[in-house]
């Protein structure tokens, strides 16, 4: 980093514009900020799971797993956040997309075969990898929305929100598993039992 930021408020932005990382400024509803929003967000929402995840019950060989890919998820999607706020700017690489299909492949082998919905509920970890689940497909479809109107976001940060939201769903059930409790069922004609 060239640059201490040793002044946060900048009052730049007071008239409802913000800068873009290539220097041009842009409003603050622009689809591209929307994204960068997104992606922070689902940034934030990773944070929050693993810091529920260490305080959580499971083995500390479990914590350190968790951890490991959870601090390259946000190293990446801090990355991806760089490439949104400079335009034809590329950080992602493909190797985060072959990280999470081989981390899937593998927790997916001590997960039963899934015959239902199930719902976004469960342990709190479980609940906080669907929340983040939900805000991961947001800013895919932001993301979207941005390619299609400038062409110059790059493949492989698509596919990583892509992947990251499988992931996350795998994650979730994964979560659910190891502590010890059984998956939410969604229930078919819920409404003939009340």
């Amino acid at each position: 980093m060239g640059h201490r930021l040793s002044k946060i408020y900048t009052r730049t932005g007071d008239a409802g514009t913000t800068g873009l990382g290539d220097g041009s400024r842009v409003a603050k509803d622009d689809l591209r900020i929307e994204a960068l929003g997104d992606v922070d967000e689902l940034n934030s929402s990773i944070g929050i799971l693993r810091s529920h995840i260490s305080l959580s019950d499971l083995t500390e060989a479990q914590k350190a797993k968790w951890d490991k890919s959870l601090s390259l998820i946000q190293h990446w999607l801090f990355d991806l956040g760089g490439e949104v706020c400079i335009p034809n700017f590329h950080l992602v690489q493909p190797i985060s997309i072959e990280y999470l299909e081989n981390d899937i492949d593998d927790m997916n082998e001590a997960l039963p075969m899934l015959k239902d919905f199930i719902l976004p509920a469960g342990s709190l970890a479980c609940s906080f990898a669907h929340q983040a689940r939900s805000v991961c497909r947001r800013a895919e479809r932001r993301l979207m929305a941005v390619h299609t109107r400038d062409q110059n976001i790059q493949a492989p940060s698509l596919q990583l929100l892509n992947r990251l939201s499988d992931w996350l769903f795998v994650a979730s059930r994964t979560l659910q598993l190891q502590s010890g409790g059984n998956e939410v069922l969604w229930q078919k004609n819920i409404n003939q039992s009340i």
